[in-house]
């Protein structure tokens, strides 16, 4: 049975019969609540399917999980953990890794991205390098046997992350990349809208989901490295319970990855702190946690998001924070970049 289809038996919601039956519908409706966060219909998408098809991560409470063998564990040891911290201005020369927003395109392999994006910033705040990992080597090879995902039919970032330390990741940009030969495997999948119009930067996306990538060899013939030789490992892989325990290791280590319950007024978000108001649930997502903060009275995580720069805040968005919302500190996975340890 496919990983989508646990995840469709999963999040079956009922809606409201007044439930808004459009993005437009939605975004005017939480506008009109004055809540703690603003809505725009979103250019990505046309409508809510166009939401479903990117939502690939399996959720913690689904048959098809499995967890991480390893579950770090708070120290006890006190610390200093300030009202706000940002990964992307903690650590400013690894700002271009950090705050690249990427674009899984028309493919549910958000737990891909939300994984390797945050091994990624580890690497670099561990050790100066700022090569970007491939998120189409994580999607093509953590496949069902090693990670119990199946691409862009959806998958685990607990599962990638254990991946990274068995297997490792090769090298790999954005879809502007391809061509360049300056790494292995990049993103093969163009930026893409389902919302008319489209634009040269954001062409329209195909109307079927693309089938997953592979990548055996290196994709990139003027690379000059070979694949096998192109892996980076990670030294450790782990989960991350509690709130505390989750600040603690991003502040010493770097982004984490977190997966939570998609709703269908979340794709409307545009500003402010995200809180679940309206809608059924649509799928399961994985993110990177960039850091969090207080805005009017309401602790909140940053969190990058991989649906591209235009959509959102950035291509970012806040959530609540410390009440576990949507799941988003339910499922939280990281790993340490080398096996040294890592000092703010």
């Amino acid at each position: 049975m496919a990983l989508r289809a646990y995840a469709a038996a999963a999040v079956i919601g009922v809606a409201r019969s007044d439930s808004p039956a459009t993005l437009e519908e939605m975004a005017d409706h939480i506008n009109s609540l004055s809540l703690s966060w603003k809505a725009e219909a979103p250019n990505k998408f046309g409508d809510f399917d166009d939401v479903k098809m990117l939502c690939g991560t399996i959720l913690s409470h689904e048959e098809a999980f499995k967890a991480q063998a390893v579950e770090k564990e708070d120290d006890g040891a006190n610390a200093d953990i300030p009202t706000a911290f940002d990964v992307r201005t903690n650590w400013p020369d690894c700002a271009s890794v950090s705050n690249d927003i990427r674009d899984q395109s028309a493919c549910g392999s958000c737990w891909a991205f939300g994984s390797t994006e945050a091994f990624n910033d580890r690497l670099c705040i561990a050790t100066g390098s700022t090569t970007m990992l491939s998120p189409t080597d994580t999607a093509a090879n953590c496949g069902f046997v090693q990670c119990f995902s199946m691409g862009c039919n959806g998958g685990q970032p607990g599962m990638a992350w254990d991946w990274f330390v068995s297997h490792g990741v090769v090298t790999g940009g954005d879809f502007e990349d391809v061509g360049k030969g300056s790494s292995c495997g990049p993103y093969p999948f163009q930026s893409c809208a389902h919302h008319v119009p489209a634009t040269a930067k954001h062409p329209a996306c195909p109307s079927d989901e693309y089938s997953t990538p592979s990548l055996n060899k290196c994709s990139e013939d003027g690379y000059g490295v070979a694949y096998a030789d192109d892996k980076i490992k990670a030294a450790s892989s782990y989960s991350l319970k509690g709130v505390e325990n989750i600040q603690k290791d991003i502040m010493q280590y770097g982004s984490a990855t977190a997966a939570f319950t998609v709703y269908a007024d979340f794709p409307t978000y545009k500003s402010g702190v995200y809180r679940h108001s309206s809608g059924k649930q649509l799928g399961g997502h994985a993110i990177k946690l960039l850091g969090w903060g207080v805005e009017d009275g309401q602790d909140y995580w940053t969190v990058a998001n991989s649906w591209n720069e235009e959509w959102g805040d950035a291509g970012t968005f806040k959530i609540v924070k410390g009440e576990n919302h949507c799941g988003i500190e339910g499922q939280v996975s990281a790993g340490l970049a080398t096996a040294s340890a890592v000092t703010v």
